[in-house]
């Protein structure tokens, strides 16, 4: 390892520390893993400094149905997993969903192999900085590690590429594990840096329509389809409603916070633009970008008033409580909507996103950017090189991804798999239906993933810029406070900014 690798390692632990102490700002934080080229991805950052909550009570269903593993499989676990009875292995990450199931379950592991498994669950920070203190010293404190799909180049000499350690240790391979069953648009923006796996998909948040259909059955409104018929609804239902308190729609437009980049960056997406383009300037302000702000500017016209101080979090109390009628959003929402405890519930549906008129190419686009209709982040789950009981993880790690137990993660909670066998689980479609943990809306996020899935900029300074520079000059000229409500001026002004920041980084 060079000198300069061990520095910029010593600095991310460093920092990552400082901010879980308190002693630096999110701002700092992400500053200074802006200049170590440390990325996050969507949804992911806005978890930094907390657990992900998963809205307990609300999002989770009760059951998991645990149907256990196929005879060869559990015969495998028994036989394979027990010659490493006594092991005890370490797996450091953030509360995703498929991480809080395998906590739960984990003793279904160890009984049989009399493998112990540790579940370490903290903040995002403290993932990062765990995992980069453990490469750094090549210490093998952690066998299995969360990997943000942002981070995983940094990790590429640290992590064992799991296809070819199943061939390579065919004593260990699980029967039956079926890699081509895992869903190929997550493997390749989720799991792979240069064609290379770096480790197995987890998790997968992403964009979806979501609509009251009572709403729109009593108004005679057609689910929209375009970015103008969703506006024309939106405007419609909050005119006929107002009234009664319900919204055409809601948005996540907090200033300052990296929810409304979430929401600007779709609506720039969906107009034909992209954030950089492919001379890797800052492209918001170009026609396209100027006019899916100006659409979006709109829809604020038509939301609760208190979108501009709410995150993904308030625009999910604003559905959950009958407040509002149309969302793009994530589709990690739509369990909670059909909760017990949610006053729509069975009211909601989903829906495919919203068309776009024309989608810039990513080739036209900068820094690794797809622009499209379904925004995601997403995780995988690695292998380390340094692990002290690589046989013994391997062996986890295979049971924690086979087929049975990452439907058991979605049965449990309604959240997208990674294998395209769960999505067609009978299980799974038998609880495509109202109630808590609900899988109904799944058939459509399954198309979202295929077929229409959005990436944001892969460059150092993004984790910055888009929870600084982006969502605080956008919530200035939403809330008024500068620019005049023209939102080329506040484009013009971020444009100069970003690409300056660009330069100095030496990114140009």
């Amino acid at each position: 390892m060079s000198f300069k690798k061990f520095d910029q390692q010593t600095f991310i632990v460093d920092t990552a520390n400082a901010y879980t102490n308190r002693q630096i700002s999110k701002r700092e934080f992400l500053r200074k893993m802006g200049l170590a080229g440390v990325g996050f991805s969507a949804f992911s950052l806005g978890m930094l400094g907390n657990p992900r909550g998963l809205r307990r009570g609300s999002m989770l269903g009760t059951e998991a149905f645990a149907d256990g593993l196929p005879d060869n499989q559990a015969k495998w676990l028994k036989e394979v997993g027990s010659k490493f009875k006594g092991a005890k292995i370490r797996y450091s990450t953030e509360s995703t969903p498929p991480s809080v199931v395998l906590n739960q379950i984990k003793k279904e592991f160890t009984d049989p192999t009399g493998i112990e498994v540790e579940v370490e669950i903290v903040p995002l920070e403290q993932v990062l900085a765990k995992a980069t203190q453990d490469v750094q010293g090549q210490l093998g404190s952690y066998d299995l590690y969360y990997l943000d799909q942002s981070w995983i180049s940094m990790f590429q000499p640290d992590c064992v590429d799991p296809v070819a350690y199943y061939k390579d240790k065919p004593e260990l391979a699980m029967p039956d594990f079926d890699w081509d069953d895992f869903s190929k648009p997550l493997v390749k923006n989720v799991a792979q840096v240069e064609g290379q796996w770096m480790g197995i998909p987890f998790d997968i948040p992403i964009f979806t329509l979501m609509y009251r259909k009572d709403i729109l059955e009593k108004h005679k409104i057609a689910v929209p389809t375009t970015y103008e018929d969703f506006l024309a609804a939106a405007r419609q239902i909050s005119e006929a409603e107002k009234g009664n308190g319900v919204f055409g729609t809601g948005l996540q437009a907090k200033s300052g916070h990296y929810s409304l980049e979430c929401d600007w960056s779709q609506a720039v997406w969906g107009h034909g633009g992209s954030i950089f383009n492919k001379n890797k300037k800052f492209s918001g302000n170009d026609e396209q970008g100027i006019a899916g702000l100006k659409w979006y500017q709109e829809l604020l016209k038509v939301s609760p008033p208190n979108s501009t101080a709410s995150t993904w979090d308030g625009q999910f109390e604003m559905m959950h409580s009958g407040q509002v009628a149309l969302v793009q959003s994530w589709d990690e929402f739509f369990p909670g909507l059909d909760a017990d405890d949610s006053k729509v519930k069975g009211l909601w549906e989903p829906a495919k996103p919203l068309t776009a008129k024309k989608l810039r190419s990513p080739s036209d686009a900068g820094f690794n950017e797809q622009p499209n209709l379904g925004h995601q982040g997403g995780s995988c789950i690695s292998l380390s090189k340094y692990s002290k009981n690589k046989e013994a993880a391997w062996i986890f790690m295979q049971w924690g991804c086979c087929k049975e137990i990452m439907t058991r993660c979605t049965l449990l909670g309604g959240f997208a798999p990674m294998r395209n066998s769960s999505f067609a689980d009978p299980r799974v479609k038998a609880k495509a239906k109202v109630g808590p943990g609900t899988t109904r809306h799944l058939e459509t996020v399954k198309w979202v993933i295929d077929n229409a899935m959005a990436t944001e900029p892969h460059m150092a300074l993004w984790a910055g810029l888009s929870t600084n520079e982006i969502p605080t000059e956008l919530g200035k000229l939403l809330t008024g406070q500068a620019y005049g409500g023209d939102p080329q001026k506040c484009m013009d002004a971020l444009a100069k900014d970003i690409d300056a920041k660009v330069k100095d980084a030496g990114l140009l």
